[in-house]
């Protein structure tokens, strides 16, 4: 059988065309699914062998409803499905409740040549598009089920576009009044195309009232799933209380962690600092014991300065970097400037620093800004961990879709187990030598979250006494990583 229904039906519209009609009440998709499933109870432990008119969402949730039925009660009841038909437009649909109430071929209950169900067909632009609805069909018993999604539009302020709002809830009738039911019965009958077809005997009428045993047993399985429902609902709820919860606690943590971190380092610079002044009171303290402590108190001040700099600085990226966008920039641009800025150094410990940053190398995407930053603070591990007499590399080339920044050193290196901790925060390479190489621990922490931000990436490859290997990826213009863009976009 091939059963279409006309484009202007809708059951929304002919409850309420009806003298006092129900009031509809605003309530969520789940009370919805649980007045599906007490009708289907009550179907299946009645045994009611009973014409449906269905239009439900297409998620298997509901539709095994459906299935739980017609097993049940077998070949004696008949199911007519209403499916939206598939439209394909150029410029892809306008995105209004897309999905909604569309049953494909392989979500349908069975074959189209099942004899107890019938699919019928609503074009894609009919009115029962925006509702859903389980009308039962019996001597001895009707009921109608039906949600309507009121329409409900907004204009987006970025693209201009009208956008439907699918968060609002639904308007459900839930009804047993033979009067509603058979102004329903008859206008899809009347909507039905072709006309000969009869989806019931042509002197079935709808009883007023169902027997009251029938309708406080409904009324009974009503109350049960929409408890067993509340109960998922909560449950859920608490599963999601607990990991937020547990998220909160671990965030709390390490903050404690980091506040402890600051702390210490905070208080070691000014330990030292204390020790040198007091030792400068000393009126026995020869002049190279006071230069010496006088340096002291110097290189800890200059430590203490790059700690709270370090600090501010990661600070500031961690609030700030969320509402940045990406530029395009060239490493030919950037590198030679800041390489020039740390020859003096080098020349002044004996290393030889070069590099090779090709002019036709593409333009990589980075923060405003970025860039410059995670070139200084890598050129300045690299040289204050290398020796006098060692070497410093800096060299940019391509790799497929990236650009590929290389810092190579002849430096102290760094042993494997310490690799994975060196981007953590306040943490310094352990390391047997007798100089002090200061520093705060953030260097390679704020480079991370550059790199973060920027969509890019850095590895590491070094080795005890004979130097490291840092390499920066950073996408190419034309090739920015699918996240970022996804980002920008929002």
């Amino acid at each position: 059988m091939n059963v279409s229904l006309a484009k202007d039906l809708s059951v929304y519209q002919l409850v309420m065309g009806v003298q006092a009609p129900p009031k509809p009440l605003s309530l969520s998709p789940a009370t919805l699914l649980s007045l599906v499933r007490a009708q289907i109870d009550l179907l299946i432990e009645e045994q009611i062998a009973a014409t449906l008119w269905v239009k439900l969402p297409p998620e298997k949730i509901w539709q095994s409803e459906l299935a739980r039925y017609q097993s049940s009660v077998g070949a004696s009841s008949l199911i007519y499905t209403c499916q939206i038909q598939e439209r394909v437009a150029e410029d892809g649909g306008d995105g209004e409740d897309e999905g909604e109430g569309r049953v494909n071929a392989s979500s349908s209950l069975s074959s189209p040549s099942s004899l107890n169900h019938v699919p019928v067909h609503l074009p894609p632009d009919s009115q029962l598009r925006r509702e859903n609805f389980l009308m039962v069909l019996s001597p001895q018993f009707c009921s109608l089920i039906l949600a309507h999604r009121p329409l409900k539009k907004t204009k987006s302020r970025t693209s201009g576009k009208v956008k439907t709002n699918k968060n609002q809830p639904l308007l459900i009738i839930n009804t047993v009044e033979g009067r509603v039911i058979q102004q329903v019965f008859d206008g899809i009958q009347q909507a039905i195309t072709p006309e000969s077809s009869q989806i019931l005997p042509a002197s079935f009428i709808c009883p007023a009232v169902p027997q009251a045993l029938l309708i406080n047993q409904l009324f009974a399985k009503q109350l049960l799933r929409q408890d067993e429902i509340n109960r998922q609902i909560i449950k859920v709820r608490a599963t999601k209380l607990q990991l937020q919860n547990q998220e909160l606690h671990n965030k709390e943590q390490l903050k404690d962690e980091y506040l402890k971190n600051v702390c210490q380092e905070l208080r070691t610079p000014l330990t030292h600092m204390k020790t040198a002044l007091s030792l400068l009171n000393s009126p026995s303290l020869k002049p190279p014991q006071r230069q010496r402590y006088l340096q002291m108190l110097n290189t800890q001040c200059d430590q203490q300065n790059s700690l709270i700099t370090g600090l501010l600085e990661l600070v500031q990226l961690e609030h700030n970097l969320e509402g940045t966008t990406l530029e395009s920039v060239r490493l030919s641009e950037i590198v030679p400037g800041v390489v020039s800025t740390y020859q003096p150094l080098a020349q002044e410990k004996g290393i030889m620093l070069a590099y090779t940053v090709p002019t036709e190398l593409p333009s990589v995407w980075c923060v405003s800004g970025g860039l410059r930053q995670i070139v200084i603070n890598l050129l300045h591990n690299s040289i204050k961990f290398t020796s006098h007499g060692g070497e410093v590399w800096v060299r940019a080339r391509t790799q497929g879709n990236y650009v590929q920044l290389e810092f190579r050193d002849t430096g102290i290196g760094i042993a494997e187990n310490e690799i994975p901790k060196i981007f953590d925060r306040f943490y310094r390479v352990r390391t047997a030598a007798t100089e002090d190489y200061g520093g705060a621990g953030l260097g390679l922490t704020i480079v991370h979250q550059w790199l973060l931000r920027c969509g890019g990436s850095i590895s590491v490859k070094s080795k005890l006494y004979e130097g490291s290997t840092f390499t920066v990826q950073l996408a190419s213009v034309g090739n920015i990583p699918k996240a970022i863009a996804t980002e920008n976009e929002l």
